[in-house]
């Protein structure tokens, strides 16, 4: 006979694995410093490449300008306007970084959490009905 809460448990945790199955791999495979300090460094790098390839285009655009200055001290205030703008952004976007990583990591632990909790409680029903089922061993109703 079919027992329909063991069955109901056993759909939500196949639901479980379907849809979080990524988000139980990051906190299998993770601690939470290195998950966010991996996609901290990512950012990081991201970040200073984009800005780069934009100085670039900003320094494409104002050559003629620079060099126009002839003042290595005016050339000077540029670029250290320019990296004061850097710094600002990069450290706008790691904050933003740490806490969406911080937030995912939390929500996977907490499913994670769910999940083995799920499991435990099939496990336990399984143990139980092997315990009724023994041969050779009465089970008591009282």
């Amino acid at each position: 006979m079919l027992n329909e809460s063991k069955i109901k448990l056993m759909t939500g945790i196949s639901m479980i694995e379907k849809d979080k199955g990524k988000d139980l791999a990051i906190v299998h495979r993770y601690f939470k410093g290195d998950y966010i300090g991996r996609h901290m460094l990512c950012a990081f790098l991201g970040y200073t490449f984009c800005w780069c390839l934009g100085l670039l285009l900003v320094a494409a655009c104002k050559v003629e300008e620079w060099f126009s200055l002839l003042s290595l001290k005016e050339l000077a205030d540029y670029f250290v306007g320019y990296a004061a703008w850097y710094a600002a952004g990069l450290l706008v976007y790691l904050v933003i970084t740490f806490i969406v990583y911080f937030i995912r990591y939390r929500r996977a632990s907490l499913t994670m959490r769910r999940y083995l909790e799920r499991l435990k409680n099939l496990e336990r029903r399984y143990e139980f009905q092997g315990k009724i089922k023994e041969p050779g061993r009465e089970v008591r109703k009282s």
